[in-house]
């Protein structure tokens, strides 16, 4: 049972209580998030309440104007981060699986802040190549897990100083501290990452311990 940084166990009622306790969900992405894990294989990938505010509290703290989003899945977490958008503010956002698509534009199409988002089919490093030097405020990691290494030194060709890059997933369900999964390739993928990461002088690192982890890099 994971549990947070004080030791306490983080079970289902203690879930409900934090739901209970901070902003509702909007309408609309209840509506996406059921749909997710209804339509889609791995639903359980989506983004979800508790974390969706996270993205669109830190969007509104940053203030960014660009924001480039790795991994679209079914669009919550992009609309998440458009929500919390200053005025003008876009994100480009990038999915490699053309059978989203579909998807991923009705469910943009749906929300009122769809319109704030830029969807981009491909591998997310070919698209990363077809950008300029500091054209981003923030970028979102949430892409092929094999792949945050390579991710990371294109993210920081693309961030601006003083930006911002949100990394999901980097505990990786815990097994970045067990042994038995050091040779899964996702795993050693991650754990190269937050080393890479946590030994950078370039930057500025901390681990929320959030479902899955999610870091916050602050490119000096």
């Amino acid at each position: 049972m994971p549990a947070d940084p004080g030791g306490h166990p983080m079970d289902d009622r203690l879930s409900r209580y934090i739901e209970e306790h901070i902003d509702a969900e909007p309408a609309d992405l209840h509506r996406l998030d059921r749909l997710t894990n209804i339509r889609l294989h791995n639903g359980r990938m989506c983004s979800g309440h508790l974390q969706g505010r996270i993205l669109k509290t830190l969007t509104a703290m940053a203030a960014p104007m660009r924001v480039l989003e790795l991994g679209t899945f079914s669009g919550y977490s992009a609309l998440c981060i458009a929500e919390g958008l200053a005025t003008g503010g876009s994100v480009d956002t990038v999915e490699v699986d053309d059978e989203l698509e579909d998807f991923i534009r009705e469910a943009l199409a749906s929300s009122p802040h769809g319109e704030k988002v830029r969807l981009h089919i491909g591998p997310a490093l070919d698209v990363m190549g077809r950008f300029a030097d500091d054209e981003f405020d923030m970028i979102f990691i949430d892409a092929d897990k094999k792949e945050y290494p390579a991710y990371y030194e294109e993210s920081l060709r693309l961030l601006r100083p003083g930006g911002w890059i949100l990394a999901d997933n980097t505990l990786w369900s815990g097994h970045v501290v067990e042994e038995d999964y050091f040779r899964d390739r996702q795993t050693a993928a991650i754990r190269h990452f937050n080393d890479i990461v946590a030994s950078d002088p370039r930057v500025e690192k901390v681990i929320l311990p959030i479902r899955d982890g999610l870091t916050m890099i602050h490119k000096l």
